[in-house]
């Protein structure tokens, strides 16, 4: 699924910090499972249902005690409240009875965490395995330091749960891509974690693993949270979160065929396919842009000035009456935009045809139904502010950037 709450990087642009969003594709639980089995990490034997009838068959078959776990891209699951019950969104199940109960309450409903949207994310699959004893938890993840142009591994002897308050613990090993991970790094790792000398073998299996899934799959992040060892002294990958950089689809297809949508995503994809860029945000004012910088310098400036930003759409140079339809139907079928602002700078396209095309779009949509501040600069603006003060569309125009923030934040302000 390409995940609506994106990773954030940090770029430099002419002395600027300036926040660059980064797509990336995240995998759910059950299918980063089955990437660690190809690669043979060990998990456990997982099976996804969909519906109550199939979580207690499943329980029937492998036994209980057994676990139930939401497949939804959203940490704290456990923790998470499900709209049915209120109750977490991972469960034991001590009888297929209790199992079927559990998934009849998790199943066709919402789960609430730290990291979803406010109402929640539909749970759709379940994943269901055999729970094991845990005697410890740990954490292992291979992901890139871009401040040393490296991947590094990271490793706590206090996964879990609770590994966000125990980021001090993380101990950081680096290593080369052409050199892979050496017998050097190996006992680092052995010196700096105290595994015993029968559990090396296992651990440096589980670890040059990962470093060959992420380089020849174009991993962004591997990570394994719990680590779980066993108390028959085994070690079991319980949960696993894999991103993938999104540029390097060409090259991994199998990969992305797992790709599962959200509502934002599947906004996102018809955007695309009209040749528009829409990235959700959480305020309810909706931006037409053109360009990623005006985009962000856009953002910034209604925050600064006491607005949020429900989102926004790059046009960029494809500014027809057909795309500005879209970007205004996709903008007004968001319940939360109280208002829009059309931001445009044109240089190669002209600041008259994008008037004309404003003017085409709304006469197609019957008008606009919430508050609209056009602003206009570059390549004949003079001209188009003219053409859309003479049109007769209920909409202000301005020319000055920090004018029409105020205004457009003025005016939903009002509502």
């Amino acid at each position: 699924m390409f995940r609506s709450g994106r990773l954030i990087r940090h770029v430099f642009a002419r002395g600027t910090v300036v926040k660059e969003q980064i797509r990336r594709l995240t995998l759910l639980e059950y299918q980063s499972h089955r990437l660690l089995q190809q690669y043979g990490i060990p998990v456990p034997g997982g099976h996804v249902v969909s519906d109550a009838g199939e979580a207690r068959s499943v329980v029937l078959g492998i036994g209980a005690p057994s676990m139930l776990k939401s497949q939804v891209l959203a940490g704290g699951r456990g923790k998470g409240k499900m709209s049915s019950d209120g109750k977490g969104g991972v469960r034991m199940a001590k009888t297929p009875d209790e199992a079927h109960d559990a998934a009849s309450n998790m199943l066709g409903h919402y789960l609430t965490t730290k990291q979803t949207p406010p109402d929640g994310l539909l749970v759709k699959k379940l994943y269901v395995y055999k729970a094991v004893d845990v005697v410890h938890e740990y954490y292992f993840a291979v992901t890139f330091d871009r401040e040393r142009y490296s991947p590094v591994i990271l490793v706590s002897d206090e996964g879990g749960v609770d590994i966000e308050s125990n980021i001090d613990k993380l101990h950081r090993f680096w290593f080369s891509p052409s050199e892979g991970i050496t017998a050097h790094t190996m006992a680092e790792i052995r010196s700096r974690l105290l595994f015993s000398t029968s559990e090396m073998p296992t651990i440096e299996h589980i670890i040059r693993q990962m470093g060959s899934l992420f380089q020849e799959k174009d991993a962004l992040l591997l990570e394994l949270n719990p680590l779980a060892l066993t108390s028959e002294g085994n070690f079991v990958c319980l949960d696993a979160k894999f991103d993938f950089d999104n540029s390097a689809q060409f090259r991994q297809r199998e990969i992305f065929k797992l790709a599962e949508y959200g509502p934002d995503s599947k906004v996102e994809r018809e955007a695309s396919k009209h040749g528009l860029v829409y990235i959700r945000l959480d305020g309810n004012i909706g931006n037409i842009v053109n360009g990623a910088g005006l985009a962000m310098a856009t953002n910034d400036l209604i925050n600064l000035h006491g607005g949020k930003s429900a989102n926004f759409l790059d046009i960029g140079g494809k500014a027809t009456t057909a795309t500005l339809q879209k970007a205004f139907e996709i903008l007004t079928r968001d319940t939360r935009v109280e208002g829009i602002w059309i931001n445009i700078f044109g240089g190669i396209v002209r600041c008259d045809m994008i008037a004309e095309s404003i003017i085409h779009a709304a006469s197609a949509m019957g008008g606009f139904s919430v508050p609209v501040v056009v602003r206009l600069q570059g390549t004949n603006s003079d001209r188009a502010i003219k053409t859309l003060k003479e049109s007769g569309l209920n909409l202000h125009t301005e020319t000055e950037f920090e004018t029409a923030a105020e205004k457009i934040i003025e005016l939903t302000a009002s509502i």
